[in-house]
């Protein structure tokens, strides 16, 4: 793997026809983080195609320095039923990874996801700020197998993002107006996030599999 990347936590990715994909673990959540830079005013811009509508993945902006403090963190390994949910035991594990911030939990508290899942609602699905900031709209539907563009705009406090050519979200990270939190697994509210931070892409459940073909970034003119 290139030493500008480094995965916390668990599963992994391969190449296939020239992109990556995600290896998803049944143990627990992987984060690809991009450790040789931060990002403050930008555009990243991001061409994935997913699976299915179902299949979960992120693309984590503005995590900040305590990341690289836990690229070699892993909490116990969880394990699945027959049907792939977790056992009571291990949504324990999961719980307590999610409030000690371990391994790729940290991202989530301590950064922002730019959701691609398009089997969520307006809160959880692409294009959102993972239960942060809902998309404006339904999106329209992906072919499936098709190649779909993210543009992340980074400018101060604001994150916008742009599907398929089309603004989806647009959030102000420093209103006090911020919706409730309402499950263990999503963001903390209270850590700030910067305004410069790193970027990484998510591994999540068994079978969610999603392919990126670019991931590329470009400074705002004048940083704004």
């Amino acid at each position: 793997m290139d030493p500008a990347w480094a995965h916390v936590g668990y599963g992994g990715w391969t190449v296939e026809d020239g992109a990556l994909r995600t290896e998803s673990d049944e143990r627990g959540l992987g984060l690809l983080v991009y450790q040789s830079e931060k990002f403050g005013a930008c555009q990243i811009r991001v061409v994935f195609r997913a699976k299915d509508a179902k299949s979960n993945s992120g693309v984590y902006v503005r995590i900040d320095d305590g990341i690289l403090a836990r690229l070699t963190e892993k909490h116990a390994p969880a394990h699945r039923a027959p049907d792939g949910k977790l056992t009571p035991e291990s949504l324990r594990v999961f719980q307590d990874a999610s409030e000690r911030e371990l391994g790729p939990w940290y991202a989530v508290h301590h950064g922002y996801e730019v959701q691609i899942c398009d089997a969520g609602d307006p809160g959880h699905r692409t294009g959102s700020i993972y239960s942060l900031a809902t998309t404006a709209g339904a999106p329209a539907a992906a072919a499936a197998g098709a190649w779909r563009t993210l543009v992340i705009t980074l400018a101060g406090e604001r994150v916008s993002v742009d599907l398929d050519g089309r603004r989806v979200t647009d959030f102000d990270a420093a209103t006090a107006d911020l919706p409730a939190r309402k499950q263990w697994y999503e963001p903390k509210r209270g850590p700030k996030r910067p305004t410069a931070g790193y970027i990484g892409l998510q591994t999540h459940d068994p079978g969610d599999v999603v392919w990126f073909k670019e991931v590329s970034v470009r400074p705002l003119t004048g940083g704004k």
